[in-house]
């Protein structure tokens, strides 16, 4: 799925709901699903194929911000820009308010059937426990964390196979070990904070895209989110 337009007013706009007593949507209107796993392990893959059987709208924290990036006039782009080359953390304000609006965009646009709720998938998000906590508190709780668990030599041989065609100014040997690195010293933490609560469906990435995705559906459907 496309990312919604986002601008650098909206971005400013959704600053209220940072400053909120309450998150900016409840779980009674909406479902969100973290997705994770280290960069080439997937999730792009296996999003698709949730979307089309379980009703998610996908939403890219990476699509997002390369879009940003490539906005004229965005106040942002250059230093998005510089993080994502070096396989750092956008800081956390500016992604979950590009995540934040995009939900609000996709709920006006296209609101969910009477008694049902919007599913958000949400992929590559929250990469910190930091972000994990301000997301939470400031736009909806999450119902679980999806986890694609792969080996990194595996990861890196996709992704360079992946930047012969891709474009992506990270799709590279140094970039790819750089954002491996980070993805372990920080975005783990957060895999193991939500397991510790119960709400991690861990699956193992290694085998076919369609084996892998056969126990994607087993563990979300153990969890009560059944196909539409």
């Amino acid at each position: 799925m496309a990312p919604p337009t986002t601008t650098t007013t909206t971005t400013t706009s959704s600053s209220s709901s940072s400053s909120s007593s309450s998150p900016r949507f409840s779980p009674e209107e909406v479902t969100v699903v973290f997705f994770l796993g280290g960069p080439g392990s997937g999730k792009g893959t296996q999003s698709a194929n949730l979307v089309r059987d379980y009703g998610f709208s996908h939403l890219s924290a990476g699509d997002l911000l390369r879009a940003e990036q490539l906005r004229e006039g965005s106040q942002y782009g250059q230093m998005i820009k510089t993080y994502i080359t070096e396989g750092k953390i956008v800081p956390m304000e500016v992604t979950v308010n590009l995540l934040s609006n995009a939900m609000r965009e996709i709920l006006d646009n296209h609101p969910p059937a009477p008694g049902t709720k919007a599913r958000f998938l949400i992929d590559g998000f929250p990469r910190k426990l930091d972000q994990a906590v301000f997301f939470e508190q400031t736009v909806c709780p999450s119902e679980l964390v999806l986890f694609l668990d792969c080996p990194e030599d595996v990861m890196e041989a996709r992704l360079l196979k992946r930047g012969e065609t891709s474009g992506r100014d990270d799709d590279n040997a140094e970039s790819i070990r750089k954002r491996f690195r980070t993805f372990v010293e920080t975005s783990m933490p957060v895999v193991d904070d939500f397991e510790k609560k119960g709400k991690v469906v861990n699956v193992k990435a290694t085998g076919r895209v369609e084996d892998v995705y056969e126990l994607v559906k087993e563990g979300i459907e153990a969890r009560g989110l059944h196909a539409r």
